[in-house]
Parts: structure tokens; C-alpha cells; sequence
């Protein structure tokens, strides 16, 4: 996989979180097992701002080779991702979220293995 290819898919993958999170954040929350209040539902929009924006950059710098940057940005979000699988997994253990939230703690653990692939093959 290349790093074109990644942060394309990348890009796709945060522009339908930030839709979901903006506009249907309830059923997130619902499929988490968690109550949708007012709070929460503010705090999705704004993270789902944060998406769009990760999706810009994902694809604004879809063409860069290999540099320090794109090392940096391939190793913090490959940390990044595996924390947010961790935190995932540790939430429903403690069984404060239902098991939907398992899906979202897969995909972010194959994720955070797809950016150290292509950092690690330059």
C-alpha cells in the first residue's frame, strides 16, 4: 500500500465520519450504547469539523513523498489510531459502551497497522 493510496482512503473514511458525526451523531451514540444528549450531540459536530479537516489534508497531501513530515504525520496517526482502538476496547470492557463500539476499535487498529506499513516501507 502507498501512501496515495492510504491517505485516499483516508480521506473518504473522514469525510463519512464527519457527515455521520455532524448530521446523524444520535445514531452513533445509539449504535455505542450511550445516551444522545444535547452535550454530546455539540461535541460530535464539532469533531466532525475536525474530520473534514483531516480529510483536506489527507488529500491535499496525497502526492507528498517520502520526508520528515510525512513520517510524522504516518507515526501520529498510527498512534493516534491505536489509542482511540485501546480507549474503544477498555470502554466496553469496563461495559460503559455496548459492543457496537468494537467495529469502530477494529477499524482504527487497522488503520494505525496501514500507516506504520507505509511508514515503515518509506
Amino acid at each position: 500500500m502507498t501512501f496515495e493510496i492510504l491517505a485516499l482512503v483516508m480521506t473518504v473514511a473522514c469525510i463519512v465520519l464527519a457527515v455521520r458525526f455532524i448530521f446523524f451523531g444520535g445514531s452513533v451514540l445509539k449504535e455505542w450504547g450511550l445516551e444522545s444528549t444535547t452535550g454530546a450531540l455539540i461535541l460530535f459536530r464539532r469533531i466532525g469539523l475536525m474530520y473534514l479537516g483531516l480529510a483536506l489534508m489527507f488529500f491535499l497531501g496525497r502526492t507528498a513523498g517520502p520526508s520528515e513530515i510525512r513520517s510524522a504525520v504516518c507515526l501520529v496517526m498510527s498512534g493516534t489510531a491505536v489509542l482511540l482502538a485501546g480507549l474503544g476496547l477498555n470502554e466496553w470492557l469496563a461495559r460503559r459502551v455496548s459492543a457496537g463500539i468494537l467495529r469502530s476499535a477494529i477499524a482504527e487498529a487497522v488503520l494505525g497497522a496501514a500507516f506504520v506499513w507505509v511508514w515503515w516501507g518509506g
